[in-house]
């Protein structure tokens, strides 16, 4: 009786072992199915870290543009700034040509003016009298 009683024990103790076994053969299945998907998450991670990269790298690319595009836009600013700059100046110079001008014009007319007033003091022969065309009169100094 006592052989039936260790054959009794060793038979538990082997479906124990086979139960036991069989979990720990779920256990390590569990264990790897969760190891791949992990693998498959960092996976999935590393390329989302190679996509921020590539952005930030845009993003920068993208600054470095604009900033460019601010330094040339400022450049072009100063240079209206100092066409502008000489355009005023031409026009003040081309002002005070005008007003130069007009100043002649004005001592021009106030000339003619004097002139028409002088020339009014003598008295143009009339057709058929007077002096023929080829004599003129000695000047007054002369006479």
């Amino acid at each position: 009786r006592g052989f039936a009683v260790v054959a009794g024990e060793v038979r538990n103790l082997a479906q124990r072992s086979a139960a036991a076994a069989k979990e720990i053969k779920e256990l390590i299945g569990d264990s790897v199915s969760k190891v791949n998907a992990g693998s498959a998450l960092v996976d999935q991670a590393g390329e989302t870290m190679g996509q921020i990269v590539a952005s930030v790298k845009k993003v920068h690319d993208i600054m470095a543009e604009i900033t460019m595009a601010g330094q040339r836009q400022s450049e072009g600013i100063e240079d209206i700034g100092r066409a502008i700059g000489s355009m005023d100046e031409m026009t003040q110079q081309n002002s005070a040509l005008v007003e130069e001008a007009s100043a002649a014009a004005e001592s021009l007319t106030e000339q003619t003016g004097q002139l028409t007033g002088a020339l009014s003091v003598f008295k143009l022969a009339e057709q058929g009298s007077g002096p023929a065309l080829g004599k003129r009169a000695a000047p007054l100094a002369l006479r």
